[in-house]
């Protein structure tokens, strides 16, 4: 199938990143994960990933912020980023989704399935070249 897509997922609930990818790597993806955004930016550069899930919430730098010093970079700016959150909180959805999120699952309400589905349809808009 040759080069596995690379998932970073953000998110500081230990217990849930470490589920989160161990569902991704048994669907197939190379995944990384980071505790915080300062972290995911890091390891951003690093791991130059497919697809960030980013958790909202966060200690040190919060989800928000961490989208837009992605959206601000140009060597990030276009990975296509799926927002995680807890809150049923529909303004901060929409606020990342005008920063650019791509989509968003809220966590407390989705399957591991919704999951694969969800990043499997995020990856592969992302890798279609647009159509205009």
């Amino acid at each position: 199938m040759g080069d596995k897509k690379k998932i970073l997922v953000v998110e500081d609930e230990e217990i849930l990143l470490a589920a989160l990818q161990e569902e991704l790597n048994q669907g197939g993806y190379e995944t990384l994960g980071a505790g915080d955004g300062e972290e995911g930016l890091k390891k951003v550069k690093e791991f130059k990933p497919d697809l960030i899930l980013l958790d909202l919430v966060m200690p040190k730098m919060d989800g928000m912020t961490t989208l837009k010093h992605l959206k601000d970079d140009t060597a990030s700016r276009d990975i296509p980023v799926v927002i995680l959150t807890n809150l049923s909180d529909y303004e901060r959805i929409s606020e990342a989704l005008s920063l650019g999120a791509k989509d968003y699952l809220v966590k407390a309400n989705y399957s591991l399935n919704d999951l694969m589905d969800k990043v499997k349809s995020v990856i592969a808009r992302g890798s279609q070249a647009p159509t205009s």
